[in-house]
């Protein structure tokens, strides 16, 4: 089809032009808009009423797929009775009850949760918590962060700052003083088509230990990782390395925080990837499918010991200066406690762990197409990596997502990795339709 193929009847009366639209190529997109009407279980309807399976979980969040009607009724319910209330010096019943919930379902130990509304909130509440943290147990010389090449830990300017996704930072020049990035776990040479975690690369994680070299411990605040990082294409960590970060931070004092935005509430097989991998760190960041996507919202899990270090001084003085106006939003909270029991209900907080074996083998079984040159999975995780094409980097990735769409399947690209996140809810047949959807359209685009 042209690109440049002129709007449908459809959206001949929707102006394109008002909205900037995010982490989007606008002229582009509004060239050949892709544009979603409604949705239903495993699939999107879009303005055209063609039916396109959810290949992504919408943006990583919808692990409970759509139209849960238990989510709308809780929401609207809520909104009825109560629309909003302040947590600012005020409070109301529903972030107590969810707090209570969520810590049923986290690692041990991590046992107080602080409300935000997205996960670029939660990654900055969490550097500031370990800031102040340090400062609060006389550490107050512990200023410096560390983060990871190709990790996204969202876009305020605590996240890019320790975030490792080049085109997310070189344009806004001022980023934090005193970060520091260990080196990806990417390895094409000796870890190609691996199912599940890659046998090598263990060793990279000593990196840590030659930035304390370099700086000192008592320099040092904390280290921020994604368990897995999704945005930069689904990059596993090594076996072993998780735990080796957590034996390096543990002997030198320095916080580790595991931002789980993406890899929360169930997507690689347990409630959190800390417990899949068996490593608990001291904070996790998530968001995401805290409520299914449908209202923003998102949670910062801390020790009771992190908690405590704050709970000094005075009892009437504010003990941490930070929070959103949104933080425990009633609507969200209500939102979150209906898709918590949809979780619970349907064991979708494992089933990926379920499906994994059969999801490896769809996967895996397009090794060989024209330009796979990686193929990588856990949970109800999956990307295939494609060979840029000389000249054109992102270009081939960008035409099989746009491809796939129009022959009926959602994926996501991020240059020439095309990343897949089915809703937890998938069943064999749906995960069949939707690798032979990818396997026509890579073929197609050779």
């Amino acid at each position: 089809m042209n690109s440049m193929q002129q709007p449908t009847p459809a959206q001949q009366d929707l102006s394109l032009d008002p909205f900037w639209m995010p982490f989007t190529a606008n002229r582009q997109f509004k060239a050949r808009p892709r544009l979603l009407a409604s949705a239903e279980g495993m699939f999107y309807t879009d303005v055209e009423g063609r039916q396109v399976m959810d290949g992504t979980s919408g943006l990583w969040c919808c692990n409970a797929g759509h139209g849960r009607r238990e989510i709308a009724e809780a929401v609207s319910k809520q909104i009825s009775s109560m629309d909003f209330a302040p947590t600012f010096q005020m409070g109301h019943p529903l972030p107590f009850q969810l707090a209570e919930r969520l810590t049923e379902l986290s690692p041990a130990g991590l046992n107080r949760v602080f409300f935000t509304n997205s996960g670029s909130e939660s990654v900055d509440t969490a550097l500031k918590i370990a800031l102040a943290y340090q400062r609060a147990i006389g550490q107050g010389t512990r200023t410096r962060l560390i983060g990871r090449e190709l990790g996204y830990h969202g876009v305020g300017f605590g996240g890019i700052s320790v975030g490792g996704m080049v085109n997310n930072r070189k344009a806004f020049g001022a980023l934090l003083p005193g970060v520091d990035h260990l080196p990806h776990t990417l390895d094409l040479e000796r870890n190609a088509f691996t199912q599940g975690l890659p046998q090598f690369g263990i060793e990279r994680a000593e990196a840590l230990e030659a930035l304390v070299t370099l700086h000192g411990a008592e320099n040092i605040a904390a280290v921020i990782v994604e368990p897995m990082s999704g945005s930069a294409g689904v990059i596993l960590p090594p076996q072993g390395y998780l735990k080796r970060l957590r034996e390096i931070t543990a002997k030198h004092g320095i916080l580790l925080i595991f931002d789980e935005v993406i890899t929360g509430y169930g997507r690689v097989g347990a409630p959190f990837a800390a417990q899949r991998w068996e490593v608990t760190p001291d904070i996790i960041t998530t968001a995401k499918g805290l409520t299914n996507g449908a209202i923003p919202m998102g949670a910062v899990f801390v020790s009771e010991a992190i908690h405590d270090a704050f709970m000094q001084g005075p009892a009437g003085a504010i003990e941490f200066f930070h929070g959103y106006t949104y933080s425990g939003h009633p609507v969200a909270a209500a939102a979150a406690l209906a898709t918590l029991d949809i979780y619970a209900r349907d064991g979708l907080l494992t089933r990926a762990a379920e499906l994994e074996s059969y999801w490896a083998e769809l996967l895996h079984s397009l090794k060989g197409l024209p330009n796979v040159i990686d193929i990588r999975n856990t949970g109800l995780v999956g990307a295939i990596h494609l060979a840029s094409r000389d000249g054109a980097p992102g270009a081939r990735g960008y035409e099989v997502f746009d491809g796939c769409f129009w022959q009926g399947a959602m994926i996501r690209c991020t240059g020439d990795i095309l990343a897949m996140s089915p809703p937890l809810i998938a069943e064999k047949q749906d995960l069949d339709q939707l690798i032979d959807i990818v396997s026509k359209v890579i073929k197609q685009t050779a």
